[in-house]
């Protein structure tokens, strides 16, 4: 009878277990794949220099391509460079008399330097070969910068395993959020110790570097366990989902944010991963550039998160001492029939 009983519940887990993996993994698929599918310029920030009338020719020739470049006109190369220099633009056409000049970015990504020198050379008439230069060029060590974006995955799923760790040993409260900035310090010294120190894939100030990886991982970290703090284990999952299954493809890391079909580029920039990327490139590359939104963006999940923490962990204990006064009233209720039952028996007796 019992088996019997309990037969539904364990084919609903089956059926649930059946079901749910090709889900993830379809969504998995979409998250990953679809950005590398759709990769092409979308309003992709670039300069056009020189003079006026020789720059609109080329303004026109790359607005042809409708939606591909947002273009930013500039006086001068030096003004172009600037820019590139300021990340305002990812790279810039310089008119001269000798012909046209590409100005490329290899730091903030080799891709997009790739597409410009090719959508340059398409323009150009004679198919000569057009001059150009790296202003702010990646690392010599990372000429691809495949150190760079290979290092966001381990960021993400270290803050994954401390947030599911501080919630499977069931820390509460200023514990959990001590032990998830630990933590995070921690990794952001190992990190910039091997892609800094070791490997030579970035260039910057040390511990700026070695503060926006722990950051990036407390981010992430305080973001799982503050949701697991307030509604359950389930929160690690939902965490996970939200930093590897979005956050990672979406992060544009690998390209650009300007290169993601929309809106994956901008969700991207809005959560750890790909703020941390960011960050991480005007940190090492452009003497902190375009960092502030970034920072905030980190900033904000790391606060919120931990505030969820510490949150969780209140409810936690105000559950707890509600539970324990609910059973010390019901043995207080029970102890006075308790005691009226011995007495009877022993009148009996």
């Amino acid at each position: 009878m019992s088996s019997a009983t309990s037969a539904p519940p364990a084919a609903r887990r089956m059926a649930a277990v059946v079901v749910l993996v090709p889900v993830i993994v379809a969504f998995a698929l979409w998250a990953f794949a679809w950005p590398a599918a759709r990769t092409a310029p979308r309003d992709l920030p670039l300069g056009v220099a020189g003079p006026a009338a020789a720059a609109s020719g080329v303004q026109h020739g790359l607005e042809e391509r409708e939606g591909a470049f947002e273009i930013h006109r500039y006086a001068d190369e030096a003004a172009a460079r600037d820019a590139i220099e300021d990340r305002t633009v990812y790279g810039a056409i310089v008119v001269t008399e000798r012909g046209p000049k590409l100005l490329t970015a290899t730091a903030a990504s080799p891709l997009v330097a790739q597409l410009l020198q090719q959508a340059v050379s398409a323009q150009a008439t004679d198919g000569a070969p057009v001059a150009t230069t790296d202003v702010v060029a990646a690392p010599a060590k990372d000429p691809r910068g495949a150190v760079l974006n290979s290092s966001l995955l381990p960021m993400t799923l270290a803050g994954i395993a401390a947030g599911a760790v501080v919630t499977l040993l069931r820390l509460r409260g200023l514990r959990a959020a001590l032990a998830l900035l630990g933590a995070a310090a921690l990794v952001g010294i190992v990190a910039a110790a091997l892609t800094h120190s070791w490997l030579g894939a970035l260039t910057g100030n040390w511990w700026a570097e070695a503060g926006v990886l722990g950051l990036t991982t407390l981010a992430v970290s305080a973001t799982v366990a503050g949701l697991a703090a307030l509604i359950g284990q389930a929160g690690i999952g939902v965490g996970a989902v939200l930093c590897m299954l979005l956050g990672n493809p979406f992060s544009g890391m690998t390209s650009a944010p300007e290169l993601l079909p929309a809106p994956g580029g901008m969700i991207g920039q809005w959560l750890p991963p790909g703020a941390g990327g960011s960050l991480l490139r005007s940190v090492s590359f452009f003497d902190g550039a375009r960092a502030g939104g970034p920072a905030l963006t980190l900033g904000l999940w790391a606060g919120v998160g931990l505030v969820a923490v510490l949150v969780g962990g209140a409810l936690g204990r105000r559950r707890a001492a509600a539970t324990s006064a609910s059973a010390a009233d019901s043995d207080a209720a029970s102890a006075p029939t308790s005691a009226s039952a011995s007495a009877e028996r022993a009148s009996v007796g």
